[in-house]
């Protein structure tokens, strides 16, 4: 790559707010892609560094040193660590992780790193960086850590502050060995309060159970063992904690906690202690400080005055905190909300950064003003590109709409928020604007003349889809749009112009790549589309079209037509197809270049010269000229320099690469963006094509780079130069012509802008787009037309206008039209039937009349399918609902309901046992036989061997207590309801679970039985009350007769059963239940019709019957008088009576009037007697009714008392159950506790055999560094020792002066002390493992001072101070390693003696674990053996405890037996006589009471003879039965019918024996005609047998003559089909002429009798 030239980074921008930190005291660098950049903040100058790998994660830095260390963004990631300024990489480290770190740290005492990795590892790791040595890590430690800190004075603390938990982690350490320690801090609940740890520490037996046995911790109860047990537990058994968001380490070592419900924490690591210093939920704390009520800690720093703090507001608030008290000595006042607050390494620089892309300074003790750093504000940028003039100025937008000028260097020089989604960007040649697209379809036109304010001076709207392109041609010309709509407008790019639609073009499909090219020779402007073709998908294309516009007479006025579409005459449409699908092209001079995503390869194609030729229709095939690697992870898109001669390609992996056109196996690349968030979206090249400008895809950064090429500085570059200098020169003056313009614009929605076509001026909204004025929310971008829009209907308005008389005109002859019709359709209304036509005949559309129809049948046919979608949905639910709640069901739920009240009783719905239940219970019945005839074996064994020593009166008593005892201890009513089971066990003797299983499907069977056993007496009473409903529908219609002859109106209770008594009726849907109109197919109508006429017909003949007739006018067509009519019938008086006046009667006519009177006075009484015994009937009937109602009432009353005792029963054995299936689960939760305890009875041993080793090895370890530092420590005492030999040729006095001088040091830490004077907070206090080995050089620094001539006594000689000064510093050298060994000794025996206590610690949890498990043992053992017992009890009884009972025999007197036994003697006779007394006297109320009711029964069966004599009294006999009973000598009447029967049987049996001869006659002609039969056969037989012979023969000989009479035969039959088709033709064609002139001759007879419409005229 480097072998054709490079490519530079000249400055990136952007900001995510991932990781901003302090690399000095004046410098901060930030994560900004795949880049860092360094930001000073005195010279605001940057600087970049390049990731050495795969994108930039983590990052973090040790400001006091200029350390910083960063992750990549890869598999199996190392860590850089770098140090600043000089950017050089110090070391690598490659850790276990495997996809990422999710945080950093550095120490600032040591060179010591912590890092957490992402999933799947979560491990926690030290690292010594300068020696890339991996100190300590522990995996799985690091899940849901978001930040790690290291105690500032101390490096080995660290704190894990995780989304729910905060985790202090102490590194303990022995000589080279490190190790992991966590310290868990349990946060407090929401509400401030502290959690009481849930888990239990060990558990002992109680002395007494309680109700439900023993106590559980939840894990046993919920099932769980092992490390993850306790973390489950405690969330789901414990409140919501709070959660930290924000740490701080205090100058005691201690750690301020903010958290995001608003609380503050003070938290002491080392005690595990939590102080709440804030409570936004106390009323006592917000009534002190209401500031902080609403906020929350998103940030904390700590300086030397108070606590800096960072909420949600545009408020920094300085705490100062004073033991359990919090005050706010200062607030600072932000532009917006902040999320990071830090100080720089003086303390004297206080950094906030936003999520928005600001980063703010302060200053506290030098200014109040805060002052904004950095405005570069965030999101990710859509595109980038370079304004073409001399100023180097670029442009870039941003997905939420921001607008963006950045200088040369990479300044942001303004901004503009467009208040819209942009989707492109483009910036025109000829004037400086940029041209953006929306997601809602506008273009807008933004004025860049003005750089520190621009404008939008114009806006379109022309897609109702996202703007996905915009392209100018190089000169300028024009600027073309596309979208997936398949639309390209091309729009007049001058200003001057006022940004006019030119017009549109369609192309075959959406629009996927849009790029242009110029030919100033031909004046011409080629823009190429790649469109998806007909297979390929609709991200990927395979036909280009290539469009060809002339520039000069675009405004003509037949350039486009009245819609705006371009003219064939202008626009030259070319298609072109390639092999395969592609994703991006660009338009070359006369070739093209393509990336193909499905090859991964670019690929070069060269166009037709002669296009003229083609036609546009016809697509051309094009094969690629050349085909190069592209880039290894796609997609890519390209982009052409403006001199045509280099290719930039940049794709998802990142990379952006530049190729020479002419050859493009060479490429300079640059990894510009990460590919892990897509690499990068858009290129573009500067006017002189040196500079190049790339935008991520999703990491939110804009990279500039400079391209430089190798060898060919006179050439290429030479040639882009000039190219660029061309194009200036020759666009200058349009250049300053159309700016001017461009300035003289308004501003978009200010006011109208002058000139503006009203067409285009008034088909889009205005909407304010400027920083300084909010959206329109009225505004909805989709409803608004776009311009095509607008111009269609503009062109209907105007053909509206010009044809409104000719519209007016056909409007009135239609209105005439419509009037003569309807006044044809009247008038074929009146005419007769013979000659009235169909309405059909009157309609003059029948082409839109069918349109109309089909579309009504379409919909007709759609709510059809809907409705019928929507049927057989509810009919699957309903199938569904019914087979898993109906169909399923043995015994379907029902009830019954009393007669005379709202009593009811509802049976025991039960489901058919499956196969699985039966089999288990037969399987527990077997075993239960089994078990008790092993049982009567072992008894009858027993008493074998033991001597028969009771007497049969002890064993009775003692029988008779068992059964009594049997009967109290069984626990349920079911015995007493005759569901006994004799297979269920005894409750004492139930142990084992097996047992208790068996029980509960013992129990269940009981229930069962019991609920069978009652659902049969429902069944049973059930069916009796519809017995009696059919007896009361019976006597209520005898009653409804007698009440009919009686002429009584009254209304009868018709009792009958409701849904719940008869569910069955639920599934039958009455007519009556649909309201809705029956809908019926046309077959289903044909039929009602045909039933109908058929019923017509029927009751036509029924008319014509002349006999019925006369029935029915003479008898009212009955055969005998009817029982209702007696009581109508009247006697008709005599004649002479309405005639004559009684004076004239004569003798006769009065003995006829007496006798009238007589019959009428009897037929009264007849009457009234009969009436009086309709009324004893009906009452008779209605008493009937009423007592059997009450019957049945009764006996649902013992039903439902029977139902209560089933209840109680069910309820019993339910509580049966229940307590064997709690007792089982209480097993399941002991064994689970045991499994539990021993699973970490094992983990406990097997972690105290490893500190047994452990400690073992560091014992050896330490006594091996004693060693040493004995050693060590004889040699420097032998140093002290060994002086004054050294110099024994000094005087004695100079030797004990120079003593003097060796025994004194130099005061290293207090001078450092005394010269430091800042804002650290930190600074005072002393380093917790300090740094040793710098400790030496300090002090060897300060001994040079000693060291000098000036400290020499005097008269001394120089070289004996020389080698004074050696021997002091040898023996400093010695002290300073004595120092270090002591502490490293020290360190160790600290360590070792941890480890001792962790051992001390884990054989004491060793024990308890197992007096644990002991005590469980203890407890299982008691449960089995106290078992739960359920006693029956009766009402008032009460279960008393025997413990607390004490007998008080205080009142007690001494008496002999024997005067006991005689007043007992006397109390048992005066019993026995009162006995005595009782019983008679109840034989004698017996006896009383026995001869009332026999009276009582003898009187009512007097009253029922008296009824029975009365039924036979009025009892109606009909003739034969008065015959009969009239009839006395009935001997001769049965003998008569005797020889009558006789006679009868006598012919039968004449009759049957002729019959018998006549068939044995035939029986036998039979028989010799099937002899003869016979003989025929077997002649026949034999002549079939030669047949065959002979017809095989002459099969043979056919076969072989076949062959040609078969072709002939065949060419004969084809001769005859040919001549009867011919003579049906011509029958046909005969037919055919008559038809004709048939059908001619009718309409010339229609058109004389009804003359048509068109004959009509009309002036």
């Amino acid at each position: 790559m480097d072998e054709i030239g490079s490519l530079e980074i000249r400055w990136i921008q952007g900001f995510t707010n991932k990781n901003i930190e302090f690399v000095d005291d004046k410098t901060i660098f930030y994560t900004c892609g795949s880049h860092i950049c360094f930001l000073n903040l005195e010279t605001k100058t940057q600087s970049v560094l390049q990731s050495p790998g795969r994108g930039v994660g983590a990052l973090t830095t040790n400001s006091h040193s200029g350390i910083f260390a960063f992750s990549e963004q890869k598999l199996s990631p190392s860590i850089f660590v770098y140090i600043f300024p000089e950017l050089q990489l110090k070391n690598e480290l490659k850790g276990t992780a495997q996809l990422d770190y999710t945080s950093l740290t550095l120490s600032d005492g040591g060179s010591y790193l912590g890092c957490c990795s992402s999933l799947p590892d979560y491990t926690i790791t030290v690292w010594n960086w300068e020696n890339a040595e991996l100190l300590c890590t522990q995996p799985q430690a690091g899940r849901e850590v978001i930040s790690l800190v290291f105690n500032p004075l101390n490096w080995l603390q660290l704190c894990a502050l995780g989304t729910s938990s905060l985790t202090v982690w102490n590194i303990e350490k022995s000589a080279s060995f490190h190790l992991l320690k966590p310290s868990v801090i349990d946060l407090p609940a929401t509400d401030g309060s502290l959690v009481e740890k849930l888990w239990p520490t060990s558990h002992t037996a109680s002395e007494q159970f309680t109700y439900f046995g023993p106590e559980m911790p939840p894990s046993a109860i919920i099932g769980l063992r092992g490390d993850k047990a306790e973390s489950i537990v405690t969330k789901l058994c414990t409140k919501a904690r709070l959660t930290p968001t924000a740490i701080c380490w205090t100058a005691t070592s201690e750690l301020y906690v903010g958290c995001e419900e608003g609380f503050l924490l003070l938290v002491d690591p080392e005690k595990l202690s939590i102080s709440v210093l804030f409570n936004p939920t106390s009323k006592h704390s917000a009534d002190a400080i209401p500031e902080l009520k609403q906020s929350n800690f998103q940030a904390l720093a700590l300086n030397r005055n108070g606590l800096i703090a960072v909420g949600k507001e545009n408020v920094v608030h300085c705490l100062q905190i004073k033991g359990a008290q919090i005050s706010i000595i200062q607030t600072w006042q932000l532009e917006g909300p902040v999320t990071t607050v830090m100080y720089s390494p003086d303390y004297d620089t206080l950094l906030l950064s936003s999520n928005m892309g600001q980063i703010y300074m302060l200053n506290p003790t030098r200014s109040e003003e805060i002052v904004k750093v950095l405005d570069v504000l965030s999101g990710n940028f859509v595109a980038a590109a370079m304004l073409q003039y001399e100023k180097n100025i670029c442009v870039s937008v941003r997905d939420s709409g921001e607008l963006q000028l950045w200088s040369a260097d990479g300044f942001c020089l303004s901004s503009l928020s467009l208040q819209a989604e942009v989707t492109s960007l483009a910036c025109c040649p000829i004037a400086q604007y940029a041209a953006v697209g929306t997601a809602t379809g506008n273009v807008l036109f933004i004025d860049l003349n003005m750089e520190q304010q621009p404008r939008l001076v114009h806006q379109i709207h022309l897609y109702h889809r996202p703007v996905d392109h915009l392209v100018f041609d190089q000169e300028g010309h024009c600027l073309f749009t596309g979208a997936l709509d398949s639309h390209i407008y091309v729009l007049d790019a001058k200003p001057s112009k006022r940004f006019s639609v030119i017009g549109y073009t369609v192309v075959p499909g959406p629009v996927l790549s849009l790029s242009t090219q110029y030919i100033r020779d031909l004046k011409q402007v080629k823009v190429l589309a790649l469109c998806p073709g007909h297979e390929s998908k609709s991200h990927d294309g395979n036909l280009l079209i290539l469009l060809t516009l002339p520039v000069r007479n675009l405004t003509g006025l037949d350039c486009v037509d009245r819609h705006g579409c371009l003219s064939n005459h202008i626009l030259k449409v070319s298609q072109y197809e390639v092999p395969h699908p592609l994703k991006s092209c660009v338009l070359g001079v006369s070739e093209v270049f393509t990336y193909c995503q499905r090859r991964k390869t670019l690929q070069r194609f060269q166009l037709p010269q002669d296009t003229d030729s083609i036609p546009s229709h016809q697509v051309v095939q094009l094969q690629p000229e050349q085909e190069v690697k592209g880039h290894p992870l796609g997609p890519a898109s390209l982009v052409l320099s403006p001199h045509q001669l280099w290719l930039a390609s940049v794709g998802h992996d990142g990379l952006l690469r530049i190729r020479e056109t002419t050859s493009m196996e060479q490429y300079i690349e640059l990894q510009c963006h990460s590919y892990r968030l897509h690499g990068v979206r858009s290129v573009s090249f500067s006017a002189d094509s040196q500079t190049l400008l790339t935008a991520g895809f999703n990491d939110g950064s804009l990279v500039c780079a400079s391209l430089s090429i190798k060898d060919l500085d006179a050439g290429e570059m030479n040639s882009a130069t000039q190219h660029s200098q061309s194009m200036n020169y020759f666009l200058r003056n349009i250049i300053i012509k159309e700016n001017a313009v461009l300035i003289n614009l308004p501003k978009w929605g200010k006011e109208s802008p002058a000139g503006t076509e009203k067409t285009e001026e008034s088909e889009v909204s205005v909407r304010t787009a400027t920083v300084d004025e909010a959206q329109d929310e009225s505004y909805a971008p989709s409803s608004h037309p776009t311009w095509l829009e607008n111009r269609q209907e503009a062109v209907v308005e105007e053909d509206n206008e010009q044809y409104s008389e000719t519209k007016k005109n056909l409007r009135k002859r239609m209105k005439e039209m419509r009037d003569i019709i309807q006044e044809m359709i009247r008038e074929n209304e009146r005419a007769p039937e013979m000659e009235r036509l169909e309405l059909q005949e009157f309609n003059l559309d029948v082409e839109e009349q069918k349109r109309l129809d089909v579309i009504m049948q379409q919909e007709v046919t759609r709510v059809k399918n809907e409705i019928e979608l929507e049927i057989v949905e509810k009919c699957y639910l309903r199938d569904v609902l019914k087979r898993e709640c109906w169909d399923s069901m043995k015994v379907k739920g029902r009830a019954v309901k009393a007669f005379n009240s709202e009593h009811e009783v509802k049976n025991y719905p039960l489901k058919e046992r499956s196969e699985k239940e039966l089999e288990d219970l037969h399987r527990v019945e077997n075993m239960r036989t089994l078990e008790k005839a092993a049982s009567i074996v072992s008894k009858t064994d027993f008493n074998k061997k033991n001597s028969n020593t009771t007497s049969v009166k002890e064993q009775e008593p003692g029988e008779g207590g068992h059964e009594a005892e049997s009967d109290a201890v069984t626990g349920s009513y079911s015995a007493q309801l005759g569901c006994s089971n004799p297979y269920l066990y005894n409750q004492f003797n139930l142990q084992t679970t097996e047992q208790k299983v068996n029980q509960i499907i013992l129990l269940q069977d009981m229930i069962y039985r019991v609920k069978t056993a009652f659902n049969a007496e429902f069944e049973a009473v059930h069916r009796q009350k519809v017995q009696e409903l059919s007896r009361m529908r019976e006597r209520n219609r005898q009653i409804r007769e007698i009440m009919a002859e009686l002429e009584i109106n009254e209304k009868l209770w018709e009792p009958s059963l409701d849904d719940s008594e008869w569910p069955e009726r639920l599934f039958t849907v009455d007519d009556s239940e649909i309201k809705a109109e029956k809908y019926l197919t046309p077959e289903q109508k044909k039929e009602e019709e045909v039933k109908k006429l058929e019923e017509q017909r029927r009751l036509a003949a029924k008319a014509d019957n002349v006999r019925e007739r006369a029935l029915d006018d003479m008898m009212d067509g009955v055969l005998e008088v009817k029982k209702e009519d007696f009581l109508k019938t009247e006697i008709p008086p005599p004649e002479f009576v309405l005639t004559k006046p009684d004076v004239q009667w004569s003798e006769e006519e009065k003995k006829v009037y007496k006798e009238y009177e007589k019959k009428s006075k009897e037929l009264s009484a007849e009457k009234e007697k009969y009436k009086k015994s309709l009324e004893t009937e009906m009452k008779k009937l209605q008493a009937s009714s009423k007592d059997a109602t009450e019957r049945f009432d009764e006996t649902l009353k013992k039903l439902f008392e029977k139902k209560i005792k089933c209840e109680m029963a069910i309820y019993q054995e339910e509580l049966k159950v229940t307590f064997l299936v709690y007792s089982i689960h209480m097993e399941e939760v002991m064994r689970n506790r045991e499994l539990e305890l021993k699973l970490r009875l094992e983990k406990t041993l097997a972690y105290k055999d490893e500190l047994e080793e452990e400690v073992k090895k560091h014992e050896r370890e330490v006594e091996l560094f004693h060693e040493t530092y004995d050693s060590l420590l004889a040699e420097d005492k032998v140093l002290d020792k060994e002086f004054r030999k050294e110099f024994f040729d000094i005087p004695r006095h100079v030797v004990d002066h120079l003593y003097k001088l060796f025994k004194r040091r130099p005061r290293v830490q207090k001078m450092r002390t005394q010269t430091d004077n800042n804002q650290n907070p930190f600074k005072d206090q002393s380093l917790c493992g300090s740094l040793a080995s710098n400790g030496l050089g300090k002090m060897l620094m300060a001994m040079d001072e000693l060291d000098t001539h000036e400290n020499m006594p005097e008269g001394l000689n120089p070289s004996i101070w020389e080698r004074f000064c050696l021997v002091r510093r040898t023996k400093v050298e010695s002290e300073q390693k004595v120092r270090v060994k002591a502490l490293a000794l020290a360190e160790m025996q600290a360590f070792l003696q941890k480890r001792r206590n962790e051992d001390k610690t884990a054989q004491q949890e060793i024990k308890n674990l197992t007096d644990e498990l002991e005590s469980l043992h203890k407890e299982k053992h008691r449960f089995l053996m106290d078992i739960m017992i359920q006693v029956l009890l009766k009402q008032g009884q009460v279960e008393m405890p025997t413990t607390d009972f004490t007998p008080d025999f205080s009142d007690c007197v001494l008496l002999d037996r024997s005067v006991v036994e005689d007043l007992n003697s006397s109390i048992r006779a005066l019993g026995d006589q009162k006995i005595a007394a009782m019983v008679e006297t109840k034989d004698l109320r017996k006896g009383i009471i026995q001869l009332e009711w026999e009276n009582k029964m003898k009187r009512m069966q007097i009253e029922d003879l008296k009824t029975k004599a009365r039924d036979i009294q009025m009892l109606r006999l009909s003739e034969d039965q008065k015959e009969y009973l009239n009839k006395t000598d009935r001997d001769s009447r049965v003998s008569k019918q005797v020889s009558t029967l006789k006679k009868t049987i006598a012919f039968q049996e004449k009759t049957h024996l002729k019959d018998l001869e006549i068939r044995k006659k035939k029986i036998k002609q039979l028989s010799r005609q099937a002899a003869m039969k016979a003989e025929k056969n077997a002649v026949l037989d034999q002549q079939i047998h030669d047949m065959q012979v002979t017809v095989a023969e002459m099969r043979h000989i056919y076969q072989a003559a076949a062959s040609e009479e078969n072709q002939v035969a065949k060419i004969e039959e084809r001769y005859q089909e040919i001549l009867k088709r011919r003579n049906l033709k011509d029958i046909a064609r005969a037919q055919g002429e008559e038809l004709a002139f048939l059908s001619a001759e009718v309409e010339r007879l229609r058109m004389k009798n009804f003359p048509s419409l068109n004959q009509l005229k009309h002036n």
